[in-house]
C-alpha cells in the first residue's frame, strides 16, 4: 500500500472519530496543561481529514502512484466525511435538516451518475463548480463547528451553507447535463452501428439469394433442361 492510499484510508477512519467527538459534548482533551473542548477537537479532526483529501491526490499525481483502489476509495472517503459532518451538525441543532439532506443527496446522486457513466465506458471529470462546492463545504462546516463555542459565527456559517447548497444544485445540473450528452451520444452511436450491421447482413443475404438463384434461372431459360417445358400446338377443331 502506498502513501496516497494510506491517507485515503486514514480519512475514512477519521469519520467515526469526528462523529463521536462532535456529538458527545463532554469530550475534552488536555494538551500541555490546556483543555481542548469537543468543538475545537472536532474542528481539528475535520481540517486534518480535509487536508488528507488534498494531499493524497497531489502525492498520487506527483509520484505517479494512481491506483484503482485509490480512485475508488477517494470519492467514497470524501462523501463519508462531508456526510458525517453535516449529519452531526444537524444532531447538535446547528444546521437545518433539509439542507443536509439536499447536500448529501446530491453527493450520492452524482456518485451514481459517475458509476453508470463508468459502466458505459465514459468518465465524468470534476468540474470547476464541483471543486468550488468542495472548497466552500470545508469553509462552511468549519465555520459552523466554531459557532458551537462562538454563537456569533452561526449566521455567517448558515450564509456559507446557503452558498454550498447553491453550488451543489448548480454543479449537479452540470453533471446531469454531461451525463445526458454522453449517454445520448453513446445510444446514437450504438444505434448507427446496429443499423449498419443489419444493412450489411441484409446485403449479404441478398447477394447469397441472387447467387443461389442464378443456375435455376439458366435452367428454366434453356432447352431440354430439367426445368424446361414442352411446347404443344394448340388444338384446332
Amino acid at each position: 500500500m502506498n502513501l496516497p492510499n494510506a491517507l485515503t484510508i486514514l480519512r475514512i477512519f477519521f469519520v467515526p472519530l469526528l462523529v463521536a467527538v462532535l456529538v458527545e459534548e463532554d469530550v475534552t482533551v488536555q494538551v500541555a496543561g490546556r483543555v481542548i473542548t469537543n468543538d475545537w477537537l472536532a474542528l481539528a479532526i475535520f481540517l486534518v481529514a480535509a487536508a488528507t483529501d488534498l494531499l493524497d491526490g497531489y502525492l498520487a499525481r506527483r509520484w505517479r502512484q494512481e491506483t484503482t483502489i485509490g480512485t475508488l476509495l477517494d470519492p467514497i472517503a470524501d462523501k463519508m466525511l462531508i456526510s458525517a459532518a453535516l449529519i452531526s451538525l444537524v444532531q447538535v441543532q446547528v444546521l437545518p435538516g433539509w439542507m443536509a439532506i439536499l447536500i448529501v443527496g446530491r453527493e450520492f446522486a452524482v456518485s451514481g451518475l459517475r458509476s453508470i457513466a463508468a459502466a458505459e465506458g465514459y468518465t465524468i471529470r470534476a468540474s470547476d463548480l464541483g471543486k468550488t462546492k468542495t472548497a466552500s463545504q470545508v469553509v462552511a462546516i468549519s465555520c459552523l463547528l466554531l459557532s458551537l463555542r462562538h454563537p456569533a459565527l452561526h449566521t455567517p456559517g448558515l450564509v456559507l451553507m446557503w452558498g454550498v447548497a447553491f453550488f451543489s444544485v448548480v454543479s449537479a445540473i452540470s453533471y446531469f447535463g454531461k451525463f445526458w450528452r454522453k449517454v445520448d451520444e453513446g445510444v446514437k452511436k450504438r444505434r448507427r452501428r446496429e443499423l449498419l450491421r443489419l444493412e450489411r447482413k441484409r446485403q449479404r443475404e441478398l447477394r447469397r439469394a441472387q447467387s443461389g438463384s442464378g443456375p435455376e434461372s439458366l435452367g428454366e431459360a434453356g432447352f431440354g433442361g430439367s426445368g424446361s417445358t414442352t411446347w404443344k400446338p394448340p388444338d384446332v377443331s
